[in-house]
């Protein structure tokens, strides 16, 4: 297991995130794209995953309503896959929400098809709370939901 250094940024470092969206994800989206969903949103958390300082992934994520926090999108490239950096993103992330106050829940949407994301998530304890069909990807989106004051 690689450990790390899970960097808060700011919406300066969007075109980063869309570079490393566009090597784990399709189709791409530009950090115009980024920032549009963005737009209107409180507290905002994008996260940079750093190994011996450089990005290997990241997590973005906003407020969904006053006690939620929702895990937007987060990826990691694929030669660091299985060394537990998604794990360290989700637990920054549990970490940063609990610091805030307020929030109760932190939720994410994974696809149906990423099995090591839907094995990471039930790891550390998220609960399966829905599923929805996504058209355009043509794919399920399963629905996990954690609350803070569980471990």
């Amino acid at each position: 297991m690689a450990t790390a250094d899970i960097i808060p940024v700011g919406l300066g470092e969007l075109d980063l995130v869309a570079d490393l969206y566009n090597q784990v994800f399709a189709p791409p989206r530009d950090a115009d794209s980024l920032r549009r969903r963005f737009e209107g949103r409180r507290n905002i958390l994008i996260l940079i995953a750093q190994l011996e300082r450089r990005p290997v992934g990241f997590l973005t994520g906003m407020e969904l309503k006053p006690d939620t926090h929702f895990g937007w999108l987060c990826g990691v490239l694929s030669d660091y896959r299985r060394a537990g950096i998604a794990s360290q993103l989700l637990e920054a992330h549990l970490a940063w929400a609990r610091d805030q106050g307020g929030y109760e829940l932190l939720r994410f949407e994974c696809y149906n098809r990423h099995r090591p994301m839907l094995h990471t998530a039930i790891t550390h304890g998220y609960n399966i709370v829905g599923i929805r069909w996504d058209s355009q990807h043509h794919d399920n989106l399963v629905i996990f939901e954690k609350e803070l004051s569980e471990g």
